[in-house]
């Protein structure tokens, strides 16, 4: 796949996800682990596609994907999760877009390491770092709604881009 394309879709898929929880969206899981598994699937098949990787390139994908995961987590501790219609909602705050900021520049520093080290550039993809990102978020959020005692809101019928818009 062209690498504009594929990162345009990247791009879609974020924007599409913090449009919705910037607005408030109903909690469910697929919608909560949907995007992570995608993204960190992505990613793993795209370092899995890059030939000649050492087990030193193999630790610094692995540090940072534990980094990864440990910010998403304090990112998802920031989100507003709470009852609305009988079931759960999640709503991103103003800390979430803080903690966000941190974590970019985190990871930029993580990266500029990594390469100061000799970690190619393509051993290190965007999408497995926005995955497990999103998959630390998603871990304690979803953590978080069980705990409530509240219930998951259930899947929407209209699982069309259009259609999560409307509201």
């Amino acid at each position: 796949m062209n690498g504009w394309v594929h990162a345009g879709l990247i791009a879609a898929v974020v924007v599409v996800v913090v449009i919705r929880r910037l607005r408030g969206e109903p909690l469910n899981a697929r919608d909560l682990f949907g995007a992570p598994v995608v993204l960190t699937g992505l990613g793993v098949w795209a370092v899995a596609q890059r030939h000649g990787l050492g087990a030193a390139d193999y630790g610094w994908i692995m540090a940072g994907s534990v980094l990864g995961v440990a910010l998403g987590a304090v990112r998802g501790a920031t989100i507003r999760v709470y009852e609305r219609e009988g079931v759960l909602w999640q709503r991103y705050t103003a800390r979430t877009f803080l903690i966000a900021a941190l974590s970019l520049a985190v990871m930029a520093g993580f990266a500029a390491l990594a390469a100061h080290f000799g970690l190619a550039a393509d051993a290190r993809p965007v999408q497995l770092s926005i995955g497990v990102g999103f998959l630390g978020e998603a871990l304690v959020v979803g953590r978080r709604g069980l705990a409530s005692g509240t219930p998951f809101a259930p899947e929407r019928r209209d699982s069309s881009l259009v259609g999560r818009f409307r509201r």
